[in-house]
């Protein structure tokens, strides 16, 4: 790539957002999202800011005021009693559950930087994370902490906080809901590090703030727009996971942006967002957790949608207004009888992000449902919105949309050079939403970032309207439901294995999760078996990294110069497929 500056000259989708949508994002009206959590909980104080429904229909509430409330008490613990300061990181390891509002809010109120990790992470996925962010203290769910003893040794970690799923559900509720999950499903391990229950921190931080007379305001009032708010591990354009420093700004922008696009249809103070994608997802957590808190609506938080009858009672109990979710959601709740002869009766529209969306399962959700599932494109560096179609507008199927508000897109050819409208190329991108950069990692953040613009490493083509449509994604990137599987990471772990001589892996379709993990090898021991090597995958990565085909070669295709070409292994398994 030359070294030029790159100009988008063109914007034809300005005209295409639909009526009262805002070209520019205006200016922000809070000082972080702190302030913007405070004042939302003061303004919709008496409706419900989020539920969780389990699979018998128990549920559990918070209101704006008890999130309010309980996000405040935990500021303080984290900074009195903990002494977190202002920048220090505190990662999260938990479902969709009450609990995750309240920490997530309790950490912006403190000053200090979010960490998400995926509950399902293995021991050593986890010690890389925590290590790397240099996380002071850990907020897990208690399902999984029979991990902590090999894992916090050797991280930077403090303190650990556990967390119950039925933790602020009322007393009686909660108190059936933990003993059935620890004594009859026999699902809760003993933690064996010293740890305290999340209820009780929150409970401390409530009791510190009446004797001390405390308001959390001065721990958030010096936290600029520009200051961190959290570091969203990913991929990134490889394989090596990394944190996308996330400000302020980047998630109050998409916040915003996410709004014009589709406040046609939101109504503020009288939404029901059904949250099946885990909210330490990027999509999630800005989508269902940030922007629907702002506007004052309900999210309903599914902790397991596997089987997907786990979220029927959510259905029967709540008027859902929204649905956000990836392909395989869609299709599978149109496979299910009960979705199907009872479609949701109050459904507005449906947002899909995270892997592409079928066009037979749109076809069929819009039949079913007689509402439209609404595609768009984004990335963790990009907060993660970037383009979506318009829902006041022309809604183009085949197309992620146009560039939401305050966003330039352009496509680069080799060279780095724009490419006329309608010819392909890489997918650039600027906008308040783009990361600060990689943590700790300006090699990487050099490489993906020149000046403003963010490099996605997506090819796509803009037409002449402004809709882009991706043409291919990251070069050899896995999508298994939404989430990035890269074939470096599988391969370096697959390599550790003895018998193994060499090792690749790409990704072919899949109707469950729109893709698999399929790996190559060529044996040095015969006697390695596909059994052996799922085994060994199981123990060091999350089970959508594993796997799911393994085929023994003699030799694997290489370039001249003895590199792996996934391409053509993929083209190979494309052809037998068909």
């Amino acid at each position: 790539m030359v070294d030029r500056k790159i100009e988008c000259k063109e914007r034809p989708w300005q005209s295409h957002y639909g009526a009262g949508t805002n070209l520019e994002l205006a200016n922000f009206e809070f000082l972080n999202l702190a302030d913007m959590v405070t004042k939302s909980s003061v303004k919709w104080k008496d409706k419900i800011a989020c539920s969780m429904i389990l699979p018998n229909g128990m549920e559990g509430k918070l209101s704006f005021s008890d999130v309010e409330i309980y996000s405040d008490a935990f500021a303080i613990y984290l900074r009195e009693e903990l002494k977190i300061a202002k920048g220090d990181r505190v990662a999260i390891q938990m479902p969709n559950c009450l609990s995750y509002t309240i920490a997530v809010f309790g950490i912006f109120k403190a000053g200090a930087v979010v960490v998400n990790a995926n509950p399902l992470y293995t021991a050593y996925e986890m010690q890389h994370q925590f290590k790397d962010s240099g996380a002071k203290a850990l907020i897990i769910i208690d399902m999984f902490a029979d991990k902590l003893k090999e894992v916090v040794p050797n991280t930077n970690l403090e303190t650990i906080l556990l967390v119950s799923v039925a933790d602020f559900f009322p007393l009686i509720k909660k108190t059936i809901v933990k003993t059935v999950l620890k004594y009859v499903k026999k699902q809760v391990p003993n933690c064996e590090v010293y740890s305290t229950s999340f209820t009780k921190a929150v409970n401390l931080g409530l009791s510190l703030q009446s004797s001390k007379k405390l308001n959390p305001y001065k721990y958030w009032n010096s936290v600029t727009l520009d200051d961190l708010a959290a570091l969203q591990y990913t991929g990134g354009t490889t394989g090596v996971s990394k944190g996308a420093m996330l400000t302020h700004r980047n998630l109050m922008a998409n916040m915003y942006q996410i709004v014009e696009m589709g406040k046609a249809k939101i109504v503020p103070g009288n939404e029901q967002l059904l949250s099946v994608l885990p909210l330490y997802h990027i999509f999630a957590f800005t989508v269902n957790l940030l922007t629907f808190y702002y506007c004052g609506g309900e999210s309903v938080l599914i902790p397991n949608p596997r089987p997907l009858t786990n979220i029927k009672k959510a259905f029967d109990l709540k008027d859902i207004t929204w649905i956000s979710g990836v392909n395989t959601l869609f299709n599978g709740l149109l496979n299910e009888k009960w979705f199907a002869e009872n479609p949701p009766k109050h459904l507005k529209a449906s947002i899909a992000g995270g892997a592409a969306l079928h066009k037979a399962v749109s076809d069929r959700w819009d039949s079913v449902t007689k509402t439209k599932v609404v595609e768009g494109f984004g990335l963790t560096e990009a907060s993660p919105v970037v383009t979506f179609n318009p829902i006041n507008g022309v809604i183009k199927f085949d197309t992620v949309g146009v560039p939401v508000p305050s966003t330039e897109v352009v496509m680069l050819n080799e060279e780095g050079v724009p490419v006329a409208l309608g010819e392909t190329g890489e997918i650039a991108v600027r906008g308040p939403q783009v990361m600060k950069g990689y943590w700790q990692r300006p090699e990487e953040t050099s490489k993906c970032l020149k000046e403003d613009w963010l490099l996605t490493g997506d090819i796509g083509v803009m037409d002449p309207d402004g809709y882009i449509k991706i043409v291919d994604r990251k070069k050899d990137m896995i999508l298994v439901s939404g989430f990035n599987v890269y074939p470096n990471e599988v391969e370096d772990c697959i390599a550790k294995l003895a018998g193994v001589g060499e090792v690749a892996v790409i990704g072919i379709p899949s109707d469950k999760t729109s893709e698999a993990v399929k790996a190559y090898i060529v044996r040095k021991d015969q006697t390695l078996t596909a059994e052996k090597i799922i085994e060994h995958c199981h123990k060091f990565m999350t089970h959508y990294k594993v796997p799911k085909l393994i085929e023994f070669r003699n030799e694997l295709p290489k370039t001249p110069i003895g590199k792996i070409l996934r391409k053509n292994l993929r083209e190979e398994a494309l052809k037998t497929i068909k």
